[in-house]
């Protein structure tokens, strides 16, 4: 699936992200936005969004919330805890918000919203800022 052309750039390539055809809309001053619509082989027995594409969508979605204040560096999950209250089914928008953040903790929360804006899942996450290592074949600096 590519991105639509509304959607921004995660900064980085995320194979993962761009295999499941996530799109981020917003990314800035702590909060984010990503759309994801499941496609066929990410639904579960019940044809709704399987639980593990939902989680990756809500652990990308609080990552970029929490990147968005330090775009420079990477962030790394620590925990995640969510939770289920309805069945995804259709296009789906999720929303991070970082709620505090340390020299190198963020804490974060995030919500998973269907077509109709019921809440589907919440999380809440802690993340650990990492400096992102130079390209390989980029020239470092030794001073």
């Amino acid at each position: 699936m590519s991105p639509h052309n509304d959607s921004l750039s995660f900064g980085v390539e995320i194979p993962f992200v761009t295999h499941l055809g996530f799109t981020l809309h917003h990314m800035e001053g702590g909060e984010s936005e990503l759309r994801y619509e499941a496609a066929p082989e990410h639904l579960n027995s019940f044809d709704v969004t399987h639980g593990g594409a939902t989680m990756t969508l809500l652990d990308v979605t609080l990552a970029t919330a929490a990147r968005s204040v330090t775009p420079d560096f990477g962030v790394v999950t620590i925990e995640m805890k969510t939770s289920f209250m309805q069945p995804a089914v259709g296009p789906l928008v999720a929303k991070g918000r970082l709620l505090h953040r340390t020299r190198s903790i963020a804490f974060v929360e995030g919500t998973v919203y269907d077509a109709q804006g019921r809440a589907c899942s919440h999380a809440t996450g802690t993340f650990k800022y990492v400096k992102r290592a130079p390209a390989e074949g980029a020239a470092v600096s030794t001073d």
